[in-house]
């Protein structure tokens, strides 16, 4: 899979679900559940325990059925810790040049982290196939996007249920989101369930609001 079609089915889904935490024995769990809710797009954090073997667990049992990516990435021996496990898109909370170079060379969707004008031409100019504007206000996006239309924004932290379908609405090609729809309630009761409804609820959101 090249960079632009990982970037094309982040887009189609308009979200990327993001495990931060200890998942371990639960990858696989709650990734069937975001494939039942229609999701394309799942991240690990690799601040997260066993993020390498989420992943390969994921990609060993549904193969391109959702599209892995490996997030905090914050150096190149973790990309390349990532892609032998099966990463299909590298995510970063700030710009290194030597990541953004090393996926680009390799055509690997990378979408390093910026948040001012000058850190997200940065990032375009390295070679960033998205741009993970972060953390994420949805008045200082819109203010960011008016000059920078023309760049792939995926805004991170700070996006919620709630606002999700504005960020998308005020131009972003999707969103990233840990907490607000994956936490450690998914391990207790019915949490799978509820996660699955909470992100079954958000990609219908999101749908509606590309079509608007």
């Amino acid at each position: 899979m090249n960079a632009q079609q990982a970037r094309s089915i982040i887009e189609k889904g308009g979200f990327v679900a993001i495990l931060r935490g200890n998942y371990t024995g639960w990858f696989t769990r709650i990734a069937q559940a975001l494939i039942d809710a229609g999701a394309t797009a799942m991240e690990v954090t690799f601040n997260s325990p066993n993020a390498a073997e989420g992943i390969r667990e994921v990609r060993g049992q549904f193969g391109d059925a959702i599209m892995m990516g490996a997030g905090t990435v914050l150096n190149v021996k973790t990309a390349e810790i990532a892609l032998s496990a099966g990463a299909q898109f590298i995510v970063a909370p700030n710009t290194n040049p030597d990541v953004v170079r090393y996926c680009a060379e390799r055509d690997v969707c990378v979408a390093p982290g910026a948040y001012t004008a000058t850190e997200v031409m940065t990032a375009v100019d390295l070679g960033a196939t998205l741009v993970k504007l972060f953390p994420a206000d949805l008045g200082y996006f819109k203010n960011l996007r008016g000059p920078l239309n023309q760049v792939p924004f995926v805004p991170t932290g700070g996006v919620e249920l709630t606002n999700a379908a504005d960020f998308i609405k005020l131009g972003a090609v999707a969103v990233g989101m840990g907490s607000a729809i994956i936490g450690d309630y998914v391990k207790q009761g019915d949490g799978l369930q509820i996660m699955q409804q909470r992100a079954a609820t958000l990609v219908q959101a999101i749908r509606a609001a590309k079509q608007k």
